[in-house]
């Protein structure tokens, strides 16, 4: 408890921060995790600050070092555990000891490297986490494929990418009837129409032929792009609803059963201005643009809107930590309690007040480590529960993450959204800045409120 409260303290400006913390993390009120538990204590001893930084550098080294030998001699992986890796858990140890900070992983959890296909941006989240026709799927994974081939520098693999998108267009040709049979009635129009325009018109798939064969990795980046919002837009129509029933505990919460689009006015609390980044007017009120996801988190997306619809974020200030813009609002902290609420990657239900391991490889659908990422403080009684109002913006940066790019605070907090638009706001936001106003401009209609309020727990 005592850390907690030191770490609340550091964010409040009670105690100096080290402006370049080493490790990754967050804490205000409700938020806490064991990072900030140690910066907190490296503020205390200011003098300790450059030895942690550079013992934590040399350990990471050591550490990678380690993981480089088992990728790159499989052979010597029986040699490398019982002696290498050993000595250089030792190591890392013993580095820990003397720059006086505590290491909150065993070593054998430090060395562990999970898959980690984390998207990286809120765009391509949001799209993977639709559960929509698996043939859709299929297809989506396609041109995805493509997307990742075209960041090799050197010479494009055009031909892997032809082949991805004949098999795309394939399975699209083959599953018409199976693919708009899954969208509603009153929508079929709609998307049959998105059906042609993915296979036929500009920016479809036959465009992306195209390109590959003229090698033109510009224009087949735009096209691509262009595919894959049609492929989601059609998805979207697929999925009218929850595909999973709630537990019978929490049917009296408000949820929200799809996509709804969050839009924050936030002006300077010092009346200065924001600096676009493309040009343009400096203006003295920023807009900025989220995405909620219901069909993931639909308890704390759904308790998210109704604040919203309600006006509690109107006037909320804003603070800020390394890695994190809070939303500071307290408002009916004990009135009830929001379950943490995290769905884990290929399940189809979310879990409740419980976290996901990723040392073993869990990884949820709506990922933290993604730069603009929204989601739930923690209660300040317990992590397993959200606290019921303040939420966050987070600042992923993977120079401070662990191995694969993965936040160190990955599936500890309930995220239920992403910011699609205004993300270069985030960076100018400072402690003090002001949300003028919270308004849901688009799926109202998602939003389901229950008659009876949810219960004290």
């Amino acid at each position: 408890m005592a850390s907690r409260a030191a770490a609340a303290m550091v964010l409040a400006g009670a105690l100096p921060v080290n402006p370049h913390p080493p490790a990754a993390g967050i804490s205000c009120g409700g938020i806490s995790c064991s990072s900030y538990h140690r910066r907190a204590a490296a503020a205390d001893h200011p003098s300790c600050s450059a030895e942690v930084s550079s013992a934590r550098w040399f350990a990471s080294l050591l550490i990678q070092m380690a993981s480089d030998l088992q990728r790159s001699h499989s052979s010597c992986v029986v040699y490398l555990e019982g002696g290498v890796v050993e000595r250089l858990k030792g190591a890392v140890a013993a580095l820990a000891v003397i720059a006086q900070i505590s290491v909150s992983l065993p070593a054998d959890a430090i060395l562990y490297s999970p898959d980690t296909n984390v998207p990286r941006t809120g765009e391509l989240a949001l799209r993977r986490a639709i559960p929509a026709n698996p043939n859709m799927k299929t297809i989506q994974e396609s041109l995805e494929d493509i997307s990742y081939l075209l960041r090799i520098p050197q010479r494009k693999p055009y031909g892997s990418m032809e082949g991805d998108v004949k098999k795309a267009m394939k399975i699209a040709m083959d599953n018409k009837d199976a693919i708009l049979a899954s969208i509603p009635v009153e929508l079929k129009e709609n998307g049959s129409k998105l059906y042609t325009s993915l296979l036929e018109e500009k920016g479809g798939l036959q465009t992306l032929l195209k390109y590959i064969k003229e090698n033109d990795p510009d224009r087949l980046s735009v096209a691509l792009a262009s595919s894959l919002d049609t492929v989601a837009e059609l998805e979207l129509l697929q999925a009218p609803g929850l595909s999973f029933l709630l537990p019978q505990q929490y049917t009296e919460y408000p949820r929200l059963t799809g996509r709804g689009v969050v839009e924050f006015s936030v002006e300077k609390g010092d009346g200065s201005t924001f600096f676009p980044t493309a040009g343009g007017e400096p203006k003295s009120v920023a807009t900025i643009q989220v995405v909620v996801d219901g069909y993931s988190a639909p308890l704390t997306a759904g308790n998210f809107a109704k604040l919203v619809l309600d006006g509690a974020y109107n006037g909320v200030t804003l603070k800020c930590a390394s890695q994190a813009i809070i939303a500071d609002n307290e408002t009916g902290k004990n009135e009830y309690t929001v379950p943490l609420e995290v769905m884990p990657a290929g399940q189809f239900e979310p879990l409740y007040r419980t976290p996901l391991s990723i040392q073993d490889g869990e990884l949820p659908v709506l990922p933290l480590s993604v730069y603009g990422a929204v989601a739930m403080a923690h209660s300040v009684d317990s992590d397993e529960y959200s606290s019921p109002t303040q939420f966050f913006f987070y600042l992923y940066d993977k120079r401070n993450s662990g191995l694969g790019g993965i936040s160190f605070d990955e599936g500890q907090f309930s995220v239920f959204g992403y910011t699609t638009d205004g993300r270069e706001v985030l960076s100018q936001i400072k402690t003090g800045d002001i949300i003028r106003s919270a308004k849901i401009v688009q799926g109202r209609e998602r939003l389901v409120l229950p008659t009876a309020a949810p219960a004290v727990s």
